[in-house]
C-alpha cells in the first residue's frame, strides 16, 4: 500500500504542474481498465475455452495464473490484457485486467477491428456505399476550401512595382541611331 501512495502522490504532483483539475472515477473501473487497455492492448489474449486464452495477435495459448484476481471466478471475461507472461508447465498470464472487446478495437485500431454480425451483405453494401457518398463530399469541400484559401493568397500578395534605373531595361536605341 505504501508503494501505491507513492504512485498517487507522483501523479497528484505531474496534475498539479500541469494545471489540471484532480477529479476521481469514485467506484466506475471502467475508466482504469480502459487506461490500462491503451496502454496494454498489444498484450491482449481473448476466451478459447474453460479457463483457457489464446493471444489475439500471435495465437499462443495462454492461461490465467493461479494468483490472479480473475482465476476461479467461475465466469471467466471473454478479453483480458495482461503485463507479462510466465513459462513454467503453461504460459501464464501474470498481472491481467478483464477488458471490453470494443476497447481493443478503439485503442488499437492497427492490430483490431469490431466484426459485426447479424448484417446481410446488402446492407453492408449499402453503409460502403453511402461512407463513400460522404467521403467524396467531403474531398469536394476540402478542394473548394483549398482553391479559396489559394485565391486569398493570390490576392493578398502585394503588386510587385518595378523601380526604373537608367541604363536597365531600356530600349538601346540612341537618339542618334534614330536619325534625329
Amino acid at each position: 500500500m505504501r508503494k501505491v501512495r507513492e504512485v498517487r502522490q507522483q501523479l497528484k504532483d505531474i496534475m498539479q504542474s500541469q494545471r489540471l483539475p484532480l477529479a476521481s472515477c469514485g467506484t466506475d473501473w471502467d475508466f482504469v481498465r480502459r487506461c490500462i487497455c491503451s496502454a496494454y492492448f498489444q498484450q491482449a489474449a481473448r476466451l478459447k475455452g474453460i479457463g483457457e486464452y489464446v493471444n489475439c495477435r500471435t495465437g499462443m495459448p495462454c492461461h490465467l495464473h493461479p494468483t490472479s484476481a480473475l482465476f476461479g471466478l467461475g465466469n471467466s471475461p471473454d478479453y483480458v490484457v495482461y503485463h507479462e507472461l510466465m513459462m513454467t508447465s503453461k504460459e501464464y498470464m501474470h498481472c491481467v485486467t478483464a477488458v471490453d472487446g470494443r476497447w481493443l478495437a478503439e485503442l488499437g485500431p492497427m492490430f483490431f477491428s469490431v466484426k459485426e454480425t447479424g448484417k446481410s451483405n446488402r446492407d453492408k453494401r449499402k453503409e460502403a456505399a453511402v461512407h463513400l457518398q460522404r467521403m467524396e463530399e467531403e474531398m469536394r469541400q476540402a478542394e473548394i476550401k483549398m482553391a479559396e484559401n489559394k485565391r486569398k493568397k493570390e490576392e493578398d500578395v502585394p503588386i510587385k512595382q518595378e523601380i526604373a534605373t537608367p541604363g536597365f531595361n531600356t530600349p538601346r536605341i540612341t537618339p542618334h541611331r534614330l536619325g534625329l
